[in-house]
């Protein structure tokens, strides 16, 4: 589901990085999403083996233009929609660690099921 996410996001025309892969000495680019994988956990199993997994991940954006934020979160959230992820709410505020930048992020989960193969 990284590979998915990350591929996602990318199409909407912004970088892409893992959150916290930048160092302190590094610049941000002017906008850009991260992302982050809380946790993966078994949903159901059949004949002792797990069929369905729940992802869940925090998406965020980042940019040293505030007036691009809410539109891009916007569209994350349409795009993973589109996609059978399940979002909810406007997102929320969060610290970028640089002062040129604001940021703003939602969760998002993915239930994945093991199709017979």
């Amino acid at each position: 589901m990284v590979h998915e996410l990350y591929e996602l996001l990318l199409t909407l025309k912004y970088p892409v990085f893992r959150q916290g892969t930048f160092s302190e000495e590094e610049d941000y680019p002017e906008s850009f999403f991260t992302f982050w994988n809380n946790d993966s956990y078994d949903g159901s199993h059949y004949d002792n083996e797990a069929v369905r997994w729940t992802w869940s991940f925090d998406v965020a954006f980042y940019s040293s233009d505030p007036t691009k934020i809410q539109d891009a979160i916007d569209d994350a959230m349409k795009e993973l929609k589109k996609n059978g992820w399940t979002v909810s709410g406007r997102g929320r505020d969060l610290p970028s660690g640089k002062e040129s930048h604001t940021g703003r992020g939602f969760s998002a989960y993915f239930i994945e099921i093991r199709r017979n193969e």
